[in-house]
């Protein structure tokens, strides 16, 4: 069995306020620890993914703030203490600073922040 606090995993990510600390946990599974700011948009960032949104499935639980997400079917609210499915095809904006812990398949959420990474380049 695998365990880890938010301080054990290592940051992927991070800038202009945005954290995200990433560790595979096994069954090819990562558990994510993610920080938003009040209006980070991650719309550009996913711009040439497929259909420009996220391609990664999470599930997750919001600790703090609120986040909008738009999804092919239009947009969905999510707020602090909420449990949650975000199937592929999504783009999340912060209404609020944000914080959540996620599990995301560990390939699938690789690529996208490699994705994001590069365009920050």
């Amino acid at each position: 069995m695998t365990s880890a606090s938010r301080n054990d995993v290592p940051l992927a990510l991070e800038g202009d306020g945005v954290e995200l600390r990433m560790m595979p946990i096994g069954g090819g599974m990562s558990v994510g620890y993610i920080r938003l700011p009040q209006g980070t948009d991650m719309g550009p960032a996913l711009k040439g993914m497929p259909d420009d949104a996220c391609q990664c499935p999470h599930w997750g639980y919001l600790l703090k703030g609120r986040v909008r997400m738009l999804t092919p079917t239009g947009e969905e609210l999510y707020e602090a203490g909420q449990a949650y499915y975000w199937a592929p095809g999504h783009v999340p904006l912060a209404l609020e600073d944000c914080e959540f812990v996620e599990f995301s398949p560990t390939d699938e959420f690789k690529k996208v922040i490699d994705h994001v990474v590069s365009q920050a380049g």
